[in-house]
């Protein structure tokens, strides 16, 4: 795929910006912004959190995969939820339509970012402490990630520039192979 026609998807966790940077992102590289959480939102008509109370958060996990699984879209910026690294066929699918960008932010910071945590939709199993959701995650985020962002310290606008210079930086190692 032609490198200017592949998607860009953000991985990360809640908090880390995915859907900010995603748009800004979007309106820079003239590309469309998708926010996968919205799109579960508005296939169940309900808010992240209302599913994960009626359903519990297997079942939250398991709505974000089929929407993953079923976006086929080039030239598209995507943000995804923060638990779609649980699912191996969504993030294998997600990495034949561009890479994975893993914005990656200090715990701390966070946790400073997320004052709703209660009610932001997290999948993640009962009685679980946003550190802890924090640990099991971060291996799998950089497991998957194509490119890894150091977020901490910068602005959004640095955040922007530096996924820029990578996209531009591979796509000119794409035309020296």
């Amino acid at each position: 795929m032609n490198p200017y026609h592949q998607s860009l998807i953000l991985i990360g966790m809640p908090g880390a910006g995915k859907s900010t940077i995603g748009l800004l992102l979007a309106k820079h590289l003239a590309k469309d912004f998708v926010d996968t959480d919205l799109l579960i939102q508005l296939e169940h008509r309900k808010t992240l959190q209302d599913i994960l109370h009626e359903q519990g958060y297997l079942a939250l996990r398991e709505h974000e995969e089929k929407i993953l699984l079923d976006i086929n879209s080039s030239n598209h910026i995507i943000a995804t939820g923060g638990s779609v690294v649980y699912s191996e066929p969504a993030m294998q699918h997600l990495k034949k339509l561009g890479p994975i960008i893993f914005l990656d932010v200090a715990i701390h910071e966070l946790e400073q970012r997320i004052n709703n945590l209660s009610t932001r939709g997290i999948a993640s199993a009962p009685g679980q402490t946003f550190a802890e959701i924090y640990l099991e995650r971060r291996p799998l985020y950089l497991r998957f990630a194509d490119i890894i962002i150091d977020c901490n310290g910068k602005t959004q606008e640095q955040l922007v520039d530096e996924v820029i210079c990578h996209e531009a930086e591979d796509f000119a190692a794409a035309q020296d192979a």
